[in-house]
């Protein structure tokens, strides 16, 4: 639906400087973004870019001082503000009408609720349990006595292993599959031996797991992914683990067994995580970290071993610093040999 500038502003409660009868069809990033689109400028490291930019329109933060050609939407948050005016143009969500597709397979025992909608090919066992408006997409598989609460959306080839159990509102993306055994080996004889993995999945409401990720059902007790979690793509989450409410994981992290995250953790992309690690609430790890020690205090903790931000950076420049120093101290072995 085109909507006109004015309508945009107020909708932000935003700060208007143009034409507010300026018709928008669409949105951009700054880049890419026409005359008829509106773009955001989130961050000052693309001011550049925002000068450059032949939106009509870009949503700024209310201090800027950025002379940008375009009108301007003046806003506290622009990635928030942003995300309200994406929502005005996305399409209208793919209807998917309740019912048991005829070339699925769903046990007898399975109990479904009401608008639950299972897709060509999905598979549900016994003693499962399923609320009202579920999704399983094609090809998906839900486990013996697994248990999926309303709202959840299971798009297409998602495994949930037996024994799972999720909360309200849960998203899996293709190639998720929750519940499959912990790396779990003892070493006997010459050989190694599995070790049984007991346990289960837990994942609370609202929590979103990206595509091809894995979560391992726990040795003896529960993994368990607290409320509001978002996992991006191609993470691996190993048997016990904890992840606190309102963490992000990024693309490609590793978390060890019995490794337990706090609230409101961020963790970067291809991190890695040991075993039995502890990290308190309000941790970030950037990418391609090692966390190898507990974590104990809020803050933004960089390298390998993961270090305090400020620490690692300094470390970083003295390492840099390396061949200067190496060269000094082979001039003062040169003189010191002299006088002797």
């Amino acid at each position: 639906m085109l909507r006109q500038l004015g309508e945009i502003a107020e909708l932000l409660k935003a700060e208007l400087t143009g034409d507010p009868t300026l018709v928008i069809r669409g949105i951009n990033d700054l880049g890419r973004a026409e005359p008829d689109q509106l773009a955001f400028l989130g961050n000052p490291r693309y001011i550049k870019q925002a000068l450059e930019s032949k939106a009509g329109a870009i949503i700024i933060p209310r201090d800027s001082t950025a002379k940008v050609c375009a009108a301007t939407l003046r806003v506290d948050n622009p990635s928030t503000a942003f995300a309200k005016v994406a929502a005005l143009y996305a399409p209208l969500p793919i209807p998917w009408l309740a019912g048991i597709h005829p070339t699925s397979v769903v046990d007898p025992t399975a109990q479904l609720g009401a608008g639950v909608h299972i897709g060509p090919h999905a598979v549900v066992e016994p003693g499962v349990i399923i609320g009202d408006g579920v999704h399983v997409g094609a090809g998906g598989y839900v486990g013996h006595d697994s248990v999926l609460g309303d709202h959840c959306f299971m798009h297409p080839r998602v495994t949930l292993r037996e024994r799972s159990k999720l909360g309200k509102r849960v998203i899996m993306h293709s190639g998720v599959v929750i519940g499959s055994d912990g790396f779990g080996y003892e070493f006997s004889q010459e050989r190694y031996v599995k070790v049984p993995q007991l346990g289960y999945v837990q994942i609370d409401d609202d929590v979103e797991i990206g595509s091809n990720s894995t979560i391992d059902r726990g040795r003896f007790d529960k993994t368990w992914i607290q409320e509001g979690c978002k996992i991006d793509n191609l993470v691996m989450i190993a048997h016990n683990v904890v992840i606190g409410a309102h963490s992000i994981i990024v693309a490609q992290v590793g978390i060890s067994g019995s490794a337990s995250l706090g609230k409101y953790n961020t963790i970067g992309g291809q991190s890695a995580i040991v075993g039995h690690v502890r990290i308190a609430d309000k941790v970030s790890v950037t990418g391609w970290s090692a966390v190898t020690k507990d974590l104990t205090e809020a803050g933004v903790y960089r390298g390998g071993p993961a270090k305090p931000m400020r620490e690692n950076m300094q470390t970083e420049a003295l390492i840099q610093k390396l061949p200067e120093i190496y060269a000094r101290l082979k001039v003062l072995e040169a003189a010191a040999k002299k006088e002797d």
